[in-house]
């Protein structure tokens, strides 16, 4: 991520209740029965005590033993009820708004593909998309709501207590501040640093693991899987220790609460001692303000485990959005024209990754029409002129015009929709072969499908497999050969039916008899359209009406 400045706490939680608003009402119902549940739950012990001041015969509100055991009944069914229905609309409301967030981050990516997610780690990609998303849920579905139920409930016991007297009232008060604030920014300041650590390292391993999968076959060839091995029990050796020290955190978090509960529960037992044998307060109000400090901690409790989570969230929550405020180098068009295609032409472009020049001051016309080739050496600019025409990136200077206007000034989709692009190495989805040729057009039928394989030499092949087009592709497309990968790419280019299509070597995975089937295709498919073809090979170039060599990002 492209990140300057760090992003506060106060800004991430505005952020990301920003995205609660559409649930509010839910939100709102879940917060009351949070706050009726934990009154229940806590009236449960201060009924049990009414029960013991009747048994000893001291003033109490309830009239009979009895009435105070069926009061207790009553309130520990209704706990259940509504400690059920709260987690039951805070779950709904996280995966809601988690479906959402991931719905938004593949959005983000789509903008910012390809030109800023070039080289960039997938294995922190990964890591982001799944790891660092669920982690939201604790902040929707264990955090807001606890925040209000804590606030309501606590405010309502030091009411309660008030009652009896404001000077118990206070000393829990101070209980409720320590434990529900002042410990969860202790832990969260402590453990700060240690929550980006383990993020960064879970990260790190999973990039890790997904190369060692992907160069497996390498790995086993060359005899490599000791030191692979030894690197990915380093990784976990890494991830455990930065685990350990969380948890570590987490415990002396928890261990400080409860000492504090206890030292509150003793401080308004000894308060509550003084004021009676003042005559401040009788005897049933000692016993029944200690049951309220050691019964009523419960939401405050929940603030405070909360907050070595919290160190997870925020970090989770700060990647999330750095990738959603992220700007695309090569942003969409939306208000721009829908121009018709009627020619291409580079005009003095140049271009660079980076402080490295590729393209020089390269001019170049694609006649409507026409198949128009260029080679040169790997390295060369090639690739790179082929997504300046597809708008991945903008040239640095210069122009690139579509049908006769700036291709900065056409809407994306209009673009998207005149242009046909088929890439040296062919991305597939592990998905049948049919459904990876028909992502070119959602909607063609069966018959289209076919039609577009017959025309990149693929259907003779297709239907020798048992499952003919419901064939499964394997992850990455690892069932079939890189040959046949490449013709999906083809057929993709030839069902999408664009008037513009652009080759970046098409054959370079294909045997000769067959590069000659695809190019023969290409030749007669194509007469009503124009084709920028790019390859380094003599063969290839055979079918192009005009061609173009560039040497060191310049046409010669």
């Amino acid at each position: 991520m492209n990140k300057t400045t760090k992003r506060s706490k106060a800004a991430i939680v505005a952020s990301l209740i920003t995205l609660v608003r559409p649930m509010l009402p839910i939100m709102f119902c879940a917060i009351l029965m949070g706050v009726a549940g934990y009154f229940c739950a806590t009236f449960i012990t201060i009924f049990g005590g009414f029960a013991i001041l009747g048994a000893a015969g001291l003033p109490t509100p309830v009239a009979t033993a009895g009435t105070a055991f069926a009061c207790m009944l009553m309130f520990a069914l209704l706990r259940g009820v509504l400690r059920y229905a709260e987690q039951a609309s805070n779950h709904f409301i996280a995966f809601k708004l988690l479906a959402l967030i991931r719905d938004k981050v593949f959005g983000a990516l789509r903008r910012l593909t390809p030109a800023k997610l070039e080289g960039r780690d997938r294995g922190d990609l990964i890591s982001l998309i799944t790891a660092d998303i669920e982690q939201l849920e604790v902040f929707y579905a264990h955090t807001i709501s606890p925040v209000c139920i804590a606030v309501l409930c606590s405010a309502g016991m030091v009411g309660f207590v008030t009652w009896y007297h404001p000077l118990p009232a206070l000393v829990l008060l101070a209980g409720y501040l320590a434990v529900g604030v002042g410990i969860p920014i202790w832990a969260e300041c402590k453990g700060e640093a240690a929550g980006r650590e383990y993020r960064a390292a879970l990260a790190d391993t999973n990039s890790y693991v997904l190369e060692s999968l992907r160069g497996l076959r390498e790995t086993i060839q060359y005899n490599d899987t000791a030191a692979r091995a030894a690197g990915i029990a380093a990784h976990s050796e890494t991830l455990g220790e930065k685990q350990t020290a969380m948890k570590c955190r987490e415990g002396l978090t928890t261990a400080v609460t409860n000492t504090v509960i206890l030292l509150t529960a003793l401080a308004v037992l000894g308060t509550t001692l003084v004021l009676c044998r003042n005559g401040a307060v009788g005897r049933e109000a000692v016993l029944i303000c200690t049951l309220s400090a050691l019964g009523s901690f419960g939401p405050v409790v929940a603030l405070a485990n909360l907050a070595a989570n919290l160190v997870q969230v925020f970090a989770s929550a700060d990647r999330v959005l750095d990738l959603l405020e992220e700007t695309p180098i090569t942003p969409e068009v939306t208000n721009g024209s829908n121009t018709a295609f009627t020619g291409a032409d580079a005009d003095h472009v140049t271009f660079a990754y980076g402080q490295e020049t590729i393209l020089n001051d390269l001019s170049l016309t694609v006649p409507k029409g026409q198949i128009v080739g260029i080679t040169g050496k790997s390295g060369s600019g090639k690739s790179t002129l082929l997504r300046l025409f597809m708008r991945f990136w903008d040239a640095g200077s210069g122009k690139i015009t579509f049908g006769g206007a700036d291709i900065r000034s056409v809407n994306t989709a209009a673009l998207r929709s005149q242009e046909s692009f088929v890439t040296q190495d062919t991305e597939l989805f592990a998905d049948t072969i049919e459904n990876n040729v028909r992502i070119a057009n959602r909607n063609a039928t069966h018959e289209q499908v076919v039609e577009a394989c017959q025309k990149a030499s693929l259907h003779d092949f297709i239907t020798s497999l048992p499952q003919g087009y419901g064939t499964q592709v394997g992850e990455l497309g690892g069932a079939l050969s890189g040959g046949e990968r490449q013709r999906i790419g083809v057929a993709r280019a030839f069902l999408h039916d664009a008037p513009f299509v652009l080759m970046d070597e098409p054959t370079s995975n294909l045997d000769s008899l067959n590069e000659g089937v695809i190019l023969k295709a290409v030749k007669e498919e194509c007469r009503d359209k124009t084709v920028l073809l790019v390859s380094h090979r003599a063969s290839t170039m055979a079918v192009a009406n005009t061609v173009y060599s560039v040497e060191s990002g310049r046409v010669s």
